[in-house]
């Protein structure tokens, strides 16, 4: 199926590796020409390169933290000054620490928020007039399944991811007249850096081993296994293409299953 990207533009956020580094490589293997950022210039540049290597497309590195607003608005508009315009912007960031709510303070909470929820509002700000511009496009937020179905041990996300949530859904309502489709992902687990971190955490937790924790993971899930980073992007590259033209205002999880909500 052609899925319409060839010659788009797109601003992945957070993508030197995980989801945004699979989502990054899912667009340029359509034909986009792909913006991807990291706060890690040394990954950020072996990453471009990577990348033009195996899908010989334009990649453009921009150093960029996730926690900073001037460093999301010059991303976007390196982007736009690059190309001219802007077409797709998937959101995404690193997720806060996990742990119960007696864990966390104040502190802790705002820059959670900062991260999480704030990243995706700036990066919307910053490339919505560049949608309008083109006359529509597409803003595609990379949140979590706990952001529907609450996660044990990770409060701030759960917290932070729903606002994340009630943004989009908004932005989606508000942007529908201009041609800009506003929706979300949602992953489960899905086996990438952040996914082993969590394993981490929770063998020193409950003294387990990680086959134990792996177990107690899998079993939560129907089609009994781990999702793959490429299994994300395969329907973000939906949600970014032309055929995606009627979705709107959705979030969709992407976790084999394992939310038990209708």
């Amino acid at each position: 199926m052609d899925l319409g990207l060839q010659g788009k533009v797109a601003c992945v956020a957070a993508s030197s590796r995980g989801l945004g580094r699979a989502v990054a490589e899912r667009l340029s293997t359509e034909g986009a020409r792909v913006a991807i950022c990291s706060r890690n210039e040394s990954d950020l540049h072996r990453v471009a390169a990577e990348m033009r290597a195996a899908h010989g497309n334009v990649v453009l590195p921009v150093r960029a933290d996730m926690r900073s607003k001037a460093d999301i608005d010059h991303f976007i508009n390196a982007a736009v000054e690059a190309w001219g315009r802007l077409d797709i912007l998937v959101t995404n960031a690193g997720g806060p620490p996990s742990g119960p709510y007696a864990a966390f303070d104040d502190q802790a909470w705002l820059d959670a928020l900062n991260l999480n929820f704030m990243s995706t509002v700036r990066l919307a700000y910053a490339a919505i007039p560049h949608l309008r511009a083109t006359g529509g496009g597409r803003i595609i937020a990379m949140t979590s399944i706990s952001a529907l179905q609450p996660l044990d041990n990770l409060i701030l996300s759960n917290g932070a991811r729903a606002g994340v949530h009630g943004f989009i859904k908004s932005l989606a309502n508000e942007l529908a007249a201009d041609k800009i489709l506003v929706n979300a992902v949602c992953p489960g687990p899905i086996l990438t850096d952040r996914m082993q971190n969590l394993f981490a955490a929770a063998m020193e937790q409950r003294n387990a081993t990680m086959a134990e924790v792996q177990r107690v993971w899998t079993e939560q899930v129907p089609l009994g296994r781990l999702g793959a980073p490429e299994e994300l992007a395969n329907v973000v590259a939906f949600l970014a293409s032309e055929r995606a033209s009627y979705l709107t205002g959705v979030f969709i999880p992407i976790d084999g299953g394992m939310r038990k909500g209708l």
